[in-house]
């Protein structure tokens, strides 16, 4: 069976930098005190849209751009064009066929939209990954994934309003004779907290009513322990671990979500592994939701912390709870 490789990998951020000191004067003036909350979350600044030109489908595009244009590679190459986000700018047309049109694709191209809400985008590369594996008629498959959170939550909300960033990843994956690539991947679900986080808070059904104000629109997020994921985490890296014969000293690099850097740091006191291993850049993107261990992984790439033939992880967990566990040979 032909090994499915990552490519190329690639991110991209509005210009817009907005520091914590501006959502702790915010909330401030309401009487709330976030400075500790920020601190858990590990926020330190996030990119930020500003202005009506930049969006989901705006951002997943340059992403895609940029990884083509660093992989020599064009939009007709692909086979196959995926687009992951919890925020669509459109639900029809899909945004991948948007996405084609804009990079120019063949008419032999699969085009599809994916959600799975924060876990999307290691959804959507696991999924591509075995897609390939079975379709031998697939060699370049693009994976774009991006929220336009920031404008979807509610400013008087100390949990969403300060914690969420804006940026796309975009992923080429390959087929490949090398024995690199996709290994294996788990999957952990529990529904038990399925609505605590909704957005539109109201129900697409519900917003064009008359009395629905824009905060029943925004995302609705009913707190809860952020750090019931972990063990599913722990647990699944172990048995993938365990599984292929391989033990923590053999991984380079754990890309995982970037909600919250406690998570983080309880995954890796659970595993008993070096803390330079978990790459973390949720202090200067804030959280970005689907994108975010797509991003870690390329930063691991551009700072030399990630190379070719070293085992990666990628992990991420979604709204009430979708958790893919995923292993890679880059």
């Amino acid at each position: 069976m032909d090994s499915i490789t990552i490519r190329q990998a690639a991110y991209y951020h509005p210009e817009r930098i907005v520091h914590n000191d501006f959502y702790l004067n915010h909330f401030s003036s309401m009487g709330k005190d976030i400075e500790r909350f920020l601190q858990i979350m590990g926020r330190e600044r996030r990119y930020i849209t500003e202005g009506e030109e930049e969006n989901a489908f705006t951002m997943g595009l340059k992403a895609a751009q940029k990884a083509l244009l660093e992989a020599g590679l064009t939009g007709e190459d692909m086979d196959m064009i995926v687009f992951v986000s919890q925020t669509p700018e459109y639900t029809y047309p899909t945004n991948a066929l948007l996405l084609h049109h804009r990079l120019q694709g063949k008419h032999r191209t699969i085009t599809m939209d994916s959600n799975a809400n924060c876990a999307g985008m290691v959804t959507a590369v696991e999924q591509t990954s075995r897609y390939m594996q079975a379709n031998s008629q697939v060699r370049y498959a693009l994976v774009v994934g991006c929220d336009h959170s920031s404008i979807h939550c509610n400013p008087q909300d100390e949990i969403t309003y300060p914690n969420f960033g804006d940026a796309a990843a975009a992923v080429i994956l390959q087929r490949s004779t090398d024995s690199q690539g996709f290994i294996d991947s788990l999957y952990y679900t529990d529904s038990e907290g399925s609505e605590n986080i909704t957005f539109p808070a109201c129900g697409l059904s519900h917003i064009y009513n008359e009395d629905i104000t824009p905060e029943q629109i925004r995302i609705r997020w009913t707190p809860f322990d952020g750090t019931v994921c972990v063990d599913a985490a722990i647990n699944d890296i172990k048995e993938l671990l365990a599984r292929h014969g391989l033990s923590i000293v053999d991984i380079s690099a754990f890309c995982l979500s970037q909600f919250s850097l406690k998570n983080i740091e309880l995954i890796q006191n659970g595993l008993a592994a070096p803390q330079e291993k978990f790459i973390y850049i949720g202090d200067e993107f804030g959280y970005t939701g689907t994108s975010s261990p797509f991003i870690a992984f390329q930063r691991g790439v551009e700072d030399g912390v990630i190379q070719r033939g070293d085992y990666v992880f990628f992990w991420s967990v979604g709204a009430g709870w979708q958790i893919p566990t995923m292993l890679f040979r880059y």
